[in-house]
């Protein structure tokens, strides 16, 4: 991250490096700001500040302009292999009299609040004014969906703000593959092109606008491929009330009911309802940049909203890493184990059949709670990254390893774990509790650490 802001410092002109390099807040720059004949500007998420007494002149903003890439159709441009976002401002002559600089950041970590909804293999789509971060969310997402998940995963690139300024894409999408756009009026046959050519299971597409782009996110989600997308707006209620995109979440139709029918409802005779099954499934509006409202199921929200103008949502917070709250309706706390770090749904640990086997019951369950205290993981088949998030929300002391001998619990995957006689022949002469998971997700092994901390 630092890297990233450092390059685009030292394309700078000269009297503002010294000025940027030494700033107490550098770390929170969101925007560098130049106009011909006025002082050199920063902008951070709530205030701004002057950077300099002398104005920005020809020769400051042709400085810059030569070091950076050659400006699109769309007046962007970059500076290879960062994050980092160059916009220009011409006059009637189609010169550059203005210059705004958005600092680009990859930031790892901001999804584990939404973790479970990624897992859930449904449609997302990300809603939220200009510069609440919904580029940086999706680039995370981008990253977790392909190293942590291994999804085949591809970026429809449009403005570059996602991968960045080059062939190359950024190591913040981890190894997501990124398709560019050509032109910004053609993203939707990117869109189609990727799907078609490409066999992705998920697409992640930046700021979808216009009526060809929201048909081809349809095409793509009937095709059985997760979208996630991201579009602009205030809030949920004001994307239901947009016409251009409605469609995302199914959009609205007036229906005149029969006389009977209308009586029978008690309602009037011309109502409006939701036309077709949502594009996307789940919708997450950005509200501040730690506090998300959740809709977790579009259907049913659109519905109840057209019937009486309410929303049930559910707000997710996050102040830390480690530390997540969720609220909603029929929120309770659950237990002490997440007291600390979770304010959880009453139904998140429903009564239901649990998705792990134990596999090695010579070590008895009380036993093993003795010893979770001082846990030593082997992890068969299962993303060490997931894991160690997991653990870390337990207030556990935990050592991650490689060495099955050493471990006092091994969690895996039961489909490849069965295949590997040899590894359950040692478990089981070592006398290695080890669970099993049928399917392997975020809250299932929430789960089951929850249990064995009971």
């Amino acid at each position: 991250m630092d890297n990233d802001l450092n390059k685009l410092i030292k394309n700078l002109p000269i009297f503002l490096q010294d000025n940027l390099l030494r700033h107490v807040n550098k770390d929170q720059i969101v925007e560098i700001i130049l106009d011909l004949g006025r002082r050199p500007e920063i902008r951070f998420i709530e205030s701004s500040e002057y950077l300099s007494q002398k104005v920005v002149s020809w020769q400051d903003i042709d400085y810059l302009t030569k070091r950076i890439s050659k400006f699109s159709n769309q007046n962007r441009a970059g500076i290879d292999r960062t994050l980092n976002r160059i916009s220009c401002i011409r006059n009637r002559q189609f010169l550059i009299n203005g210059i705004t600089c958005r600092v680009g950041r990859a930031v790892f970590g901001t999804i584990g609040v939404v973790r479970d909804l990624l897992e859930s293999e449904k449609s997302i789509l990300i809603l939220g004014k200009p510069g609440v971060g919904k580029t940086t969310i999706i680039r995370e997402i981008a990253r977790v969906l392909a190293d942590e998940m291994e999804k085949r995963v591809i970026v429809i690139d449009t403005a570059n703000e996602i991968a960045g300024d080059s062939d190359i894409p950024h190591f913040g999408i981890g190894k997501a593959r990124r398709m560019q756009v050509v032109n910004t009026k053609l993203q939707h046959q990117t869109m189609i092109e990727a799907i078609e050519n490409h066999m992705p299971q998920v697409i992640i597409i930046d700021e979808i606008g216009t009526e060809p782009e929201v048909l081809a996110a349809r095409t793509i989600a009937e095709k059985g491929v997760q979208l996630v997308g991201t579009t602009h707006g205030n809030c949920f209620k004001n994307l239901i009330k947009n016409p251009s995109l409605a469609d995302l979440i199914g959009g609205i139709q007036s229906v005149t009911l029969s006389d009977d029918e209308a009586k029978r409802r008690g309602t009037q005779k011309s109502i409006l309802e939701r036309k077709t099954y949502p594009t996307f499934e789940i919708v997450i509006e950005i509200n501040q940049q730690n506090y998300w409202t959740v809709y977790e199921d579009v259907k049913s929200e659109i519905d109840l909203f057209l019937q009486t103008q309410r929303t049930i949502d559910q707000s997710r917070y996050f102040f830390l890493p480690e530390r997540i709250k969720i609220t909603g309706r029929q929120i309770e706390q659950v237990s002490s184990f997440f007291s600390k770090n979770y304010l959880i749904k009453k139904d998140f640990f429903p009564n239901t059949s649990n998705n792990w086997t134990i596999v090695n019951q010579e070590k008895s369950e009380k036993f093993l709670k003795f010893e979770s205290k001082n846990l030593i993981v082997y992890s068969y088949s299962l993303s060490n990254n997931l894991l160690k998030e997991i653990l870390l929300k337990t207030g556990f002391k935990f050592i991650l390893t490689n060495e099955v001998q050493k471990a006092t619990l091994i969690i895996g995957s039961k489909k490849h774990l069965r295949q590997n006689l040899k590894i359950i022949k040692l478990i089981k002469q070592k006398n290695i509790p080890i669970y099993t998971f049928h399917e392997i997700s975020f809250y299932e092994i929430s789960k089951l650490i929850y249990f064995l901390s009971r």
